[in-house]
């Protein structure tokens, strides 16, 4: 199984992403990397209206999908929250080990990975489904 090429690109494109994430926060801890990635997306994702999401995730790596869509239950989406702290307390359930100072450089450093990874289009797209005090978290919003 490990020499099938599909498996391969996406446990490459996902250590990358990791390696990108533990190091914007000063990190070199992907373990830790992965569980900021997977609270972050499933944060933005429960904001998300449910076709939103489902097009979004297409621009996920095939393994950052699956942990993506992990417990996920369209029915009672998206969810309201309009103020980053709203978006940073949401965090915080996710990772109660992660120090309150670090929770806003989490995700930006998530929102830096998707900036660079995904197309234009759709960071626009995603970016515009946020609401702004949420959006102001993306490294190139002024």
């Amino acid at each position: 199984m490990k020499n099938v090429a599909a498996f391969q690109k996406t446990w490459q494109t996902t250590g990358r992403w990791l390696d990108a994430i533990a190091h914007s926060m000063g990190s070199t801890d992907t373990e830790r990397a992965y569980h900021v990635l997977r609270s972050v997306l499933h944060a933005v994702r429960d904001r998300l209206p449910p076709d939103e999401a489902v097009h979004f995730a297409a621009q996920l790596p095939m393994l950052v999908r699956g942990f993506y869509f992990e417990g996920w239950h369209m029915a009672d989406k998206p969810l309201r929250y309009r103020h980053k702290e709203d978006l940073l307390e949401r965090i915080a359930k996710d990772l109660p080990a992660l120090d309150p100072s670090q929770r806003e450089s989490a995700v930006t450093a998530v929102f830096e990975v998707l900036e660079r990874e995904i197309s234009e289009g759709e960071t626009q797209k995603l970016k515009h489904a946020l609401p702004k005090p949420i959006r102001e978290l993306w490294p190139t919003a002024a």
